[in-house]
């Protein structure tokens, strides 16, 4: 009798439109030469916590079945490798790491009619089969050719410690199989994908010097900087989509066609990101802003400096700020400059309609990483996965090796779910900290930026303190204790500290005053030992302006 396995779901329920965001970061574009992707999951029913599968040796027999990671509806299952790897969140123990964002595409496909794989799986097989990018890449061809692919549009972000690559996946709906095209980020550039389709037109197949391949058979030979399925333009012309030379194929606009909303929810959060890299990046706002006759956002983008991973987790922090989108700047931010929209995101008045910006930093984000492969160390150590839950601007990212096998308590599935509350989960106790800030948000968030930024810098620093060590460890199993250690206490110290400024803002800010405080963070008292009396702003002009606009008769002193 066969044995069976159950792939362990890799994503909550739940894919809202216009959910998740990517950046990319080539091994030049870094202050240390390691490559980097990141990756927001975002969506109303998405939990933040970080799953783990073991590295495992398997039976000949042993098949895997595989459930769809939203539906939780059986798909299929397939054979099992004789060996599959260590995989944290979305990183493996050989520093591959994957994130991706959805964009649907042609609703012509009709993807719910679509058999095989999902996408979610695809990812997840890939790190447990796959040693870097191109490998991955073989392997989702191999499974999406071999037994279908059942999701609609999807753009992948790929590292290992020497290359980052975008891969641009879509099925064919009736038809088995997927169509796809893959690009490696060139040395020294900085890419990003967010719910829109990127890739436009590719470098096709050149046999002499395979810079660009469609046999697979030749993707390890580092010439080759662009593979693509061998029916990437066939299947659209045979849709009727594509008409034209094949030089002049654009993947993007062919199975993701602009819209405003693709400019303005999606490519807007890369031009944020783009723009506080690299100079002249305002010839492309008005695309941003949704002008789809204005110049189209390029794939990538040389930085202006190299880049650390300090400044990777502040560029996933972002509300447009600088920008003529800036949520904190205009009056749906209220008095207290909160970046944050309720849904729904479009709305009418008078029969124009208009929208909420959809930013990289968003309440509704279930977890967050930043993934950094460090060739010059060994795997086990050399990839951190930078993890933190809920909102990216007031997250905390703590760093988990690659190499563990044991997830933190706070950190660990099935602790908490969106439906249940856990004292000793990251994500409710995060959340708890920025729901209390978006009250008053302009003064609370500054509380939580300084715990913030000193508990990752000295994160940042503990891991390059320990890294000689670690790396120095011939013991293979001293070496995987050494990694769950550090990454445990890491994440202790972070629970400890986080429920410390949870107590400090409730006492700080009750009832809507702010009370004074040292710089130790303890609240001042008279000499008796009463609280000294609190501070008790007041609205901004323009927010009582409004107030006397709408009532003022009613509240004028007689």
């Amino acid at each position: 009798m066969k044995k069976i396995l159950v792939l362990p779901l890799l994503l909550a329920m739940g894919m809202p439109l216009w959910a998740c965001t990517n950046f990319l970061f080539s091994k030049g574009s870094t202050a240390d030469g390691s490559t980097m992707i990141t990756y927001a999951a975002d969506s109303h029913t998405r939990y933040g916590e970080l799953r783990y599968c073991p590295a495992a040796d398997h039976q000949p027999d042993e098949m895997l079945r595989i459930y769809d990671y939203g539906s939780r509806k059986y798909l299929l299952s397939i054979p099992q490798p004789a060996h599959t790897y260590n995989v944290v969140g979305f990183i493996n123990e050989h520093q591959l790491a994957i994130g991706e964002t959805t964009w649907g595409g042609r609703a012509e496909l009709e993807h719910g009619n679509a058999t095989g794989i999902d996408y979610g799986n695809l990812i997840y097989i890939a790190l447990q089969r796959a040693r870097n990018c191109r490998e991955a890449i073989k392997v989702m061809d191999e499974l999406t050719r071999t037994y279908g692919y059942c999701s609609g549009g999807e753009s992948f972000s790929l590292c290992d410690p020497n290359e980052v690559w975008i891969y641009e996946i879509i099925d064919k709906g009736a038809e088995k199989g997927a169509v796809w095209v893959a690009r490696r980020v060139p040395e020294g550039y900085v890419c990003g994908h967010a719910n829109q389709a990127r890739i436009t037109t590719f470098p096709l197949e050149q046999r002499k010097s395979h810079k660009s391949i469609t046999n697979l058979k030749y993707i390890n030979d580092p010439e080759v900087e662009c593979v693509y399925s061998a029916d990437v333009i066939t299947f659209a012309r045979k849709q009727g989509w594509f008409s034209g030379k094949d030089e002049e194929f654009s993947f993007a606009d062919t199975y993701n066609p602009l819209t405003f909303s693709g400019a303005r929810a999606c490519d807007a959060r890369v031009y944020a990101m783009f723009n506080r890299i690299t100079s002249g990046m305002q010839r492309y706002e008005a695309y941003a802003m949704g002008d789809l006759a204005a110049e189209r956002l390029p794939l990538w983008v040389k930085p202006d400096h190299k880049i650390d991973v300090k400044e990777v987790m502040s560029l996933m922090r972002d509300h447009f700020e600088g920008t003529p989108m800036d949520m904190t700047q205009d009056p749906g931010a209220g008095p207290f400059h909160c970046p944050y929209r309720w849904r729904p995101m479009d709305f009418e008045v008078n029969g124009q309609k208009y929208v909420h910006e959809r930013a990289t930093s968003t309440q509704q984000t279930g977890f967050s990483f930043v993934a950094q492969c460090r060739g010059w160390l060994p795997n086990k150590v050399g990839g951190i996965i930078w993890f933190g839950v809920d909102d990216t601007y007031s997250t905390c990212y703590c760093p988990m090796y690659c190499g563990l096998t044991q997830v933190p308590i706070c950190f660990e599935q099935g602790n908490g779910s969106m439906s249940q509350y856990s004292e000793t989960a990251a994500f409710w106790l995060f959340n708890r900290v920025t729901n209390f800030c978006y009250l008053r948000y302009d003064s609370m968030i500054l509380d939580v930026q300084k715990v913030q930024s000193e508990l990752e810098a000295d994160f940042i620093a503990q891991v390059a303190s320990h890294d000689s060590h670690l790396a120095n460890i011939d013991n293979p199993n001293r070496l995987v204790g050494e990694l769950n250690r550090y990454s445990n206490n890491m994440a202790e110290q972070m629970m400890r500290r986080w429920h410390e400024l949870d107590n400090f803002l409730l006492v700080k800010y009750i009832d809507g005053n702010i009370k004074l405080h040292d710089d130790q963070g303890k609240i001042k008292t008279t000499e008796t030992g009463v609280v000294a009396f609190p501070q008790q702003p007041p609205y901004p002009q323009w927010f009582y302006e409004s107030i006397i606009q709408a009532k003022g008769e009613v509240l004028k002193v007689r």
